[in-house]
């Protein structure tokens, strides 16, 4: 299912998550998807200071099962293939039975936080995505 080094998130469902067919809808995982990147990130990068900035190039999602009010969810999400200009990261999105509900796959690029020009990823970087990896 997903690496034994995955970052966990706990999701905490909320009335608004929930569409006409009271089940999550389908824009709400993609902004745990995103969510979840982002937590990650924060965790990879504490001790770091690098001038870029994450932007989304593709998502993936493949909803397998619907998330419903009582579910209990939490998000794994780990590091994939890094290189040239581009990262992919995967998220899980499990419910407390531990059936998958959503298998996604983000590419990822940095922008160069002063001209916000694609960059590749250096070897600083490509250490700290690895450390994700253990």
């Amino acid at each position: 299912m997903h690496p034994p080094h995955a970052f966990q998130w706990t999701i905490e469902l909320e009335e608004r998550h929930f569409d006409q067919l009271q089940h999550v809808n389908n824009v709400v995982y993609l902004q745990w998807v995103q969510e979840i990147a982002a937590a990650h990130w924060k965790v990879l990068s504490a001790n770091t200071v690098l001038d870029l900035v994450w932007v989304v190039r593709r998502h993936e999602l493949d909803y397998l099962k619907p998330a419903l009010k009582g579910d209990a969810l939490t998000a794994y999400t780990w590091v994939g293939e890094s290189k040239g200009a581009l990262s992919v990261r995967h998220v899980h999105i499990l419910n407390q039975k531990q059936e998958l509900v959503l298998r996604a796959q983000t590419t990822w690029c940095p922008l160069d936080k002063k001209n916000f020009r694609p960059m590749r990823i250096t070897d600083d970087l490509m250490r700290i995505l690895a450390s994700a990896k253990k």
